[in-house]
């Protein structure tokens, strides 16, 4: 039986931190991934490719958007590996730079299938059928999240495909539909729209992220609709079929029905613990199925910690790397302080969609607020680089000074939200973003432009 101070499952975002964390605390840490790399399903299946995938299709879209020099369409029968010609390239710099820290770290790594014993014991199954006993004072598990299959939906990953099986498609398809209306959906069904191909979204809800501001999501169809993008609200799906020879059909409960090429499932996650045998370890779950944890990560179990999707929202990557390092902190009671309570989100659809705190209608229904607006159309460098989709809003209290909540759509946004995120974590004005000078011409003079707004409306 191997003996570790610190066993982490999973590699991912969460299980890395927590597995260099432990072992700069000078523990004996193993990290288990079943796969053959390390980095989990955010490096090989998630968001590394979708990320690697949409910079091709903004190149796409830039090029149709400059027909008047040059022609361009892309063939229909176009491989997918030439739209992901860099992933492989950015997957393996990823992972040599994950297996050089681990290594630098002195941490084991362990290949397989993990399921608990007990409280202190695993039992881990190696790819060539052998098994072994692990023993740990802690663990951390760190296993990620799955697709959700909906049982109306029969997905062979070939014809009918989820979030970990769309870059699989061998050419690029003249239609898709997706079924959902979160992040994953929204995402993959604009990428997909910028590379030419009919792409339309069907959900149950009147509109996509519905947890994000309004005035973003409206800005966000009116761009999907440009493109030639369908959005279809309110709608329940009956089911969904392989007609065996080109299409997929959806029947839904209204009596329509619609047909693409290929379908996507994007009715999000769940987390990734059937096979651990959580039960004999005494972890419990919540009744939406992840790991139920308390303020410092620490599961039913005294010595089982968890962190990242396994143990639900915000299920961000960035936020999973932090409540990996805080588990192992937690858990070797070494000192952390409070985690922030601004965590900002970010949609890497096109255009970009992000936020941090509150939206202007989440504001307006504690009270009332002041709203500063800037479009990118009204900033030069959004005319020049052309990206006159875009809107920055900055929602402040009543009295136009204390910042609530800034909310920006438009290519960007997911750095430009950085610089409210520091102003609200250091409790700054809104004043401050106009005494302080931004280069010129930049996105980022839309914060000046947003809090002059406020300042005019106080």
């Amino acid at each position: 039986m191997k003996s570790f101070h610190v066993v982490v499952i999973g590699s991912g975002p969460a299980g890395q931190k927590a597995a260099v964390q432990a072992a700069k605390a000078d523990q004996s840490v193993a990290i288990i991934e079943q796969d053959k790399f390390l980095g989990g399903a955010c490096v090989h299946r998630g968001t590394i490719p979708s990320k690697t995938l949409r910079e091709n299709a903004l190149r796409v879209k830039k090029m149709r958007e400059n027909a008047t020099l040059c022609n361009f369409e892309v063939a229909e029968d176009t491989e997918m590996a030439t739209l992901i010609d860099r992933l492989n390239a950015v997957v393996q710099s990823h992972d040599t730079f994950m297996v050089n820290q681990i290594e630098r770290n002195m941490i084991t790594r362990l290949h397989g299938r993990a399921h608990f014993v007990d409280a202190n014991t695993l039992s881990l199954e190696s790819p060539n059928g052998s098994t072994e006993l692990i023993e740990a004072q802690t663990f951390v598990i760190a296993s990620g999240s799955v697709p959700r299959h909906p049982e109306n939906i029969p997905v062979d990953h070939e014809n009918i495909l989820d979030s970990d099986s769309i870059l699989s498609m061998l050419y690029l398809p003249p239609s898709l539909i997706v079924l959902g209306g979160g992040v994953i959906a929204s995402e993959y069904a604009s990428i997909f729209q910028a590379l030419g191909v009919k792409a339309m979204m069907i959900d149950r809800y009147e509109r996509p992220l519905g947890f994000m501001d309004e005035d973003l999501i409206e800005r966000f169809m009116g761009t999907f609709a440009e493109m030639s993008g369908k959005w279809v609200g309110e709608t329940e799906v009956s089911s969904v079929a392989w007609n065996g020879v080109s299409e997929v059909v959806v029947s839904c409960a209204n009596g329509k029905e619609y047909r693409s090429s290929k379908l996507l499932v994007a009715a999000g996650r769940v987390a990734n613990v059937s096979g651990l045998s959580l039960d004999k370890a005494g972890v419990v779950l919540t009744n939406q199925g992840h790991i139920q944890v308390d303020n410092e990560l620490r599961s039913s179990v005294s010595n089982i910690y968890a962190a990242g999707d396994v143990i639900g929202p915000p299920s961000l990557a960035s936020a999973s790397m932090e409540q990996g390092r805080r588990a192992s902190r937690n858990a070797l009671g070494i000192s952390v302080g409070k985690m922030a309570d601004f965590i900002p989100a970010g949609i890497y659809s096109i255009p970009e969609i992000s936020g941090i705190g509150l939206t202007e209608q989440q504001a307006r229904a504690k009270g009332d607020v002041i709203v500063g607006v800037a479009k990118f159309e009204e900033i030069s460098r959004g005319q020049i680089s052309g990206i006159e989709d875009g809107l920055l809003k900055i929602i402040c209290d009543e009295q136009g000074k204390k910042i609530l909540g800034v909310q920006i759509v438009g290519e960007g946004a997911t750095e430009l939200v950085h610089i409210g995120q520091m102003a609200m974590l250091s409790d700054s004005p809104v004043d401050i973003f106009v005494e302080n000078i931004f280069n010129y011409p930049t996105l980022a003079e839309a914060y000046r432009v947003a809090a002059l707004s406020v300042l005019g409306q106080r």
